[in-house]
């Protein structure tokens, strides 16, 4: 997508290359420029999400990124699907290799800006996810977490 990336500054280029390129890109889904995806191939953007400029989506060839309807993600949000592993003390992280695992954001939630979300978590329904945040685990649906690591803040009522 590098050659094409000043496509995604027109609307109707943008759904023309994202439609080609993602997993599956719904109806209504706005992937701005100044963002970025890798193995695309393994993105679901579902209807009405919107991607703000300098959010990167790190799938992975075996691990997929699935964002439902009605999502909203903050400027430079990272969500990756794979991380390093460090399990072996005696060997270099640089040579352990990585593990890779789905990430799930579900509909009607809301990433702030500056988040980054690591492989293998989901974020429930209708959550918010506060600027700044690091997630490691699970958000459960309907609640507000933020904080490095996130913590569940509060229930929305």
């Amino acid at each position: 997508m590098i050659c094409t990336h000043w496509m995604l500054h027109f609307p109707s280029a943008m759904k023309w290359i994202c439609e080609r390129k993602f997993r599956s890109f719904s109806e209504g889904a706005d992937f701005r420029a100044g963002s970025y995806a890798f193995y695309t191939e393994n993105i679901t953007l579902g209807a009405r999400v919107v991607i703000r400029p300098g959010t990167v989506l790190g799938a992975d060839p075996v691990a997929t990124i699935t964002i439902e309807d009605d999502v909203l993600i903050g400027m430079n949000t990272h969500v990756y699907a794979n991380d390093h592993r460090f399990d072996n003390p005696d060997k270099p992280i640089s040579e352990q290799g990585y593990t890779a695992a789905d990430v799930k954001i579900c509909k009607g939630s809301w990433i702030g800006a500056n988040v980054t979300i690591l492989a293998g978590v989901t974020v429930g329904a209708n959550a918010v996810v506060a600027a700044g945040a690091v997630v490691t685990k699970d958000i459960q649906s309907g609640c507000v977490a933020g904080g490095v690591p996130a913590k569940i803040i509060k229930k929305i009522s």
